[in-house]
């Protein structure tokens, strides 16, 4: 992590900064070694593209996404108003994430109460920083690859945001291939709405195996998301299925860092 910048907004604030836009890292990206990854991909794009954006540091408190899909509002809330407290002294005005619970949070349930910000999925905001010429991507080490994309529930259908991340993948100069279930259609890994949290029901198959055999079913050489939830589930279900020799499973910001060898 040395060679990263990841100013804190304290930081900025202080030497009388305001960043351009704030990156919500969010828990998965903090804690889990797997999502760190994630983050640590993105913030290099930043690095590399020249971004003025901070984050918040100890200061970033769980969305409350959690709390309130397994039904705990009065948590909900009580995170809720922590997080837009900090956000609005430090007059944070946009946000990117790379978690679609965090960024379908904070965009329309964040409003109401008193939290009012542009936000923006990375796949976004790195297809954004594409069409500006900000950021020029080749398909280096993806060129020719066959690349699937698995819908986040909360980037697709919550939001409509399918398009961003297709786009991504075919500056890669890969070959987008699609699962049966896609887009509006798409299945979801199993981990949303606080299932990640819980044990599983009964039942035949776990979610995340019959996502991951559609996923199988086209032979990709990449399966891709934009979702720490969803790279948990995908990953598992490759190591249950025994491809992880064949198949690996990357987010959009990692497979831009990589082409780019940053």
């Amino acid at each position: 992590m040395s060679n990263l910048k990841v100013p804190t907004m304290a930081e900025l604030m202080a030497s009388g900064q305001q960043p351009e836009v704030l990156f919500w890292v969010g828990c998965a990206g903090s804690f889990d070694d797997r999502a760190k990854k994630i983050t640590r991909a993105f913030v290099k794009i930043l690095n590399e593209v020249g971004i003025n954006f901070a984050v918040l540091g100890t200061e970033e408190s769980c969305s409350g996404d959690p709390a309130k899909r397994a039904g705990n509002e009065f948590l909900f809330q009580m995170q809720a108003m922590g997080n837009i407290q900090v956000l609005n002294a430090y007059e944070v005005k946009n946000i990117v994430t790379t978690c679609p619970h965090c960024f379908n949070t904070l965009k329309n349930e964040y409003p109401e109460l008193g939290g009012d910000y542009t936000v923006k999925h990375h796949s976004e905001y790195l297809q954004e920083l594409i069409t500006a010429g900000k950021l020029t991507v080749e398909g280096g080490t993806f060129k020719g690859k066959k690349i699937t994309f698995h819908d986040p529930c909360y980037l697709g259908r919550a939001n409509d945001v399918y398009e961003a991340p297709r786009a991504l993948v075919e500056k890669l100069d890969a070959e987008l291939v699609e699962m049966k279930r896609c887009k509006a259609k798409g299945l979801c890994c199993g981990a949303g709405g606080a299932q990640m949290f819980k044990e599983a029901e009964k039942g035949d198959k776990e979610i995340n195996v019959e996502r991951t055999e559609e996923a199988l079913e086209i032979k990709p050489d990449i399966i891709a998301t934009g979702c720490p939830f969803c790279m948990t589930m995908m990953t598992d279900g490759v190591k249950i299925k025994e491809k992880e020799k064949d198949v690996q499973v990357f987010d959009l910001a990692e497979l831009i860092a990589t082409a780019k060898e940053l």
